[in-house]
């Protein structure tokens, strides 16, 4: 992640992330952005941004709109079920975008929903449910 740039504490230690190479757009509560770049070990046999490489790209997304940017002391928000639709497909050296927002929130449980678009393309939707519980060790 550049200095001085959007930031969210989850990321500082995950190696998947790092490996895709995202880059933090935006960091709130309930609202989140992460870009990465398809790179050619990405692609599967037929050439094209396999379809884990995308859900990896939202689910991350998804995790950081849940979470707080900062961290909260002695919980964590995790996924308790997602699902995706793939609509076009991605390509060796496309910049994609995923965005995440919150659309309702009741105690201790959450949906929120993902885009995943190249440009003025949408790749991809996905839907997360959520479940905060105690941080264990």
């Amino acid at each position: 992640m550049p200095a001085g740039g959007p930031h969210h504490k989850m990321l500082e230690t995950d190696r998947c992330t790092a490996w895709l190479g995202g880059e933090v757009l935006l960091a709130e509560v309930g609202h989140a952005k992460l870009r990465m770049t398809v790179r050619p070990e990405m692609c599967n046999g037929f050439d094209i941004a396999h379809g884990g490489m995308i859900f990896t790209l939202a689910d991350t997304c998804f995790a950081m709109a849940c979470n707080n940017p900062e961290g909260e002391e002695g919980r964590i928000t995790v996924a308790s079920g997602a699902d995706i639709n793939f609509l076009k497909a991605a390509f060796n050296g496309d910049e994609l975008i995923a965005e995440a927002r919150l659309v309702s929130q009741t105690g201790r449980s959450g949906v929120y929903d993902v885009t995943v678009t190249r440009g003025e393309d949408t790749i991809a939707v996905f839907r997360g449910r959520s479940r905060t519980v105690p941080l264990s060790n």
